[in-house]
């Protein structure tokens, strides 16, 4: 499957916000966004008018890039959002935070999604008692998710689940940390997503 595979604080660094792509660097001073606050490029530091249009590009790249989604698949999941009862730019985020990769990434196990969708494709986890490895299946309410016996010794997702507390785990979700297992105990709302996200500019953009 097409992923992106170049710098990530250089994504960072071209939507002018964090978007937490390399775990626990983001938090500390050197994160790249923290020492050069431009774009990158040779013009980086130029005065640039944006554009309406600019403005609602910018924001839906923003959203990818944090879930880490490609361009087709993002639009799938806009297509599905407005097809659904509710307002679209909301349903767009929930359909994105109800994906396993990032639910595992908000449970702890993982310090980026990046890392999570990794997990999730070798098979660490399952999904109400299954092998579960595909990062996109859609969790719902009920749902519980675990880290299989032969991986709750892998540094990376002990590590991470000692980092959780820096970053604080979503009222929808439910980590029983000894466990190695996660919850969902209902769907999110807006409100649990923190994130600076303005979805109504994609929604404008994507109606042209």
């Amino acid at each position: 499957m097409a992923r992106y595979t170049g710098p990530s604080c250089r994504l960072c660094r071209r939507e002018g916000t964090e978007l937490f792509l390399k775990g626990e660097r983001c938090y500390t001073d050197k994160c790249a966004i923290k020492r050069r606050s431009y774009p990158p490029g040779q013009h980086g530091q130029g005065r640039v008018k944006v554009s309406d249009y600019g403005v609602q590009l910018r924001e839906k790249q923003k959203v990818r890039r944090i879930y880490g989604i490609l361009e087709n698949q993002f639009r799938g999941y806009f297509e599905s959002a407005d097809r659904m009862k509710g307002v679209t730019g909301e349903n767009l985020l929930f359909l994105l935070e109800r994906r396993l990769d990032n639910v595992i990434y908000r449970l702890g196990f993982a310090a980026s999604r990046t890392e999570a969708r990794q997990l999730v494709r070798h098979s660490h986890f399952t999904l109400n008692g299954r092998k579960a490895n595909i990062p996109s299946i859609q969790v719902k309410a009920g749902d519980v998710l675990q880290l299989r016996e032969k991986s709750r010794k892998v540094a990376s997702i002990t590590e991470s689940l000692e980092a959780v507390v820096r970053r604080g785990i979503p009222q929808w979700l439910e980590l029983e940390k000894d466990a190695f297992k996660g919850t969902v105990k209902a769907m999110p709302v807006r409100e649990d997503i923190t994130m600076p996200i303005q979805e109504q500019l994609i929604v404008e953009l994507y109606s042209k």
